[in-house]
């Protein structure tokens, strides 16, 4: 393994600019902290959503089908440690890496009782390659005694926890059938400070009725929530969702790339420079996928805002205030 990092050093101490960035990339911050390439493998637990299981409602979100979003959840099961491997082998083969970061990705991934979970995380803690862990899950799903957990795990190891916040519009929360409001991420974020770990959300934007502002107002309520990462990603559509059928329909529309772009960059105008962004596009398999069809090609994306930021001479934090 790698020697331990300084933990949660000063984000202010990997100077993005410096590197001629326009944003506090992921990339960049990894190598920045550890030194050396470091690649997230995927975990699947086997958990499920409570608005899968009818604890508040039933069927999922509407955009949700979790095979689409994780590569483990379409090969057969295996325990944690073999999963890992897997990971890493397929990894290797794009990549010169020695070091991984475990991600429990799929589904709900604290939604289970304290000693099952313990047991899950210690399996992917006691991989020598895995140098940190990052656990995706809803922020109804974070009781005290769950987040008592996560704060043991992160004084081990570097540890981010990710919420599926979406967007901060109680009418957008509905209409995907999450079964929780905004004030459950408030609530979670004020239980979750303090106790270690880095915290994520993830931002979807181009929801069915939101407008441009109602997106950037939502951009204003991650930046004042003093997140340490954001995940950004345009909706999409698999197959196998409500919201496949909603586009075939016609029923709702989907951004084109120009849309979502000049979208994105205002977003990272309202963002302070030092929360780091770990996604700013988001794809699936063309076996599942719909739609928009740009989403396919993620490095176009890429370089696409990239030169958008360029011509507008921005950057992220360019219109945050503090």
């Amino acid at each position: 393994m790698l020697p331990s990092p300084e933990r949660f050093a000063e984000p202010a101490k990997y100077d993005w600019r410096a590197a001629k960035l326009r944003y506090y990339q992921y990339s960049f911050h990894l190598r920045q902290r550890y030194g050396a390439r470091v690649q997230r493998v995927s975990v699947d637990a086997g958990f499920t959503c409570p608005n899968v299981d009818g604890t508040v409602a039933l069927g999922g979100c509407t955009f949700c089908d979790n095979r689409s979003f994780s590569p483990s959840r379409r090969l057969p099961k295996q325990d944690i440690r073999e999963q890992i491997d897997e990971g890493i082998r397929h990894l290797k083969r794009r990549y010169e890496c020695d070091h991984f970061i475990a991600y429990f990705q799929p589904a709900t991934n604290t939604y289970a009782p304290v000693d099952k979970l313990r047991d899950l995380y210690e399996q992917a803690l006691a991989h020598p390659q895995v140098v940190a862990m990052s656990i995706g899950t809803r922020p109804d799903c974070v009781p005290d005694d769950v987040l008592d957990l996560l704060e043991e795990v992160a004084a081990r190891t570097d540890l981010t926890v990710e919420y599926g916040m979406q967007t901060m519009h109680d009418r957008s929360l509905d209409w995907m059938n999450r079964g929780h409001h905004h004030d459950a991420m408030l609530d979670a974020m004020e239980r979750s400070r303090g106790r270690g770990f880095e915290i994520c959300a993830h931002i979807m934007l181009g929801l069915p009725g939101e407008t441009h502002e109602d997106m950037l107002a939502t951009a204003r309520e991650v930046a004042r929530l003093q997140l340490d990462d954001v995940k950004i990603h345009n909706l999409y559509a698999v197959e196998h969702t409500p919201l496949a059928e909603q586009v075939r329909r016609g029923e709702v529309r989907l951004l084109e790339r120009d849309e979502y772009l000049a979208t994105l960059v205002d977003f990272l105008e309202l963002l302070p420079p030092e929360m780091i962004v770990e996604r700013v596009s988001g794809d699936a398999p063309e076996s599942f996928f719909i739609g928009p069809s740009w989403c396919l090609d993620k490095p176009a994306v890429l370089l696409a805002l990239q030169a958008e930021m360029e011509r507008r001479d921005t950057w992220q934090g360019r219109r945050f205030e503090r």
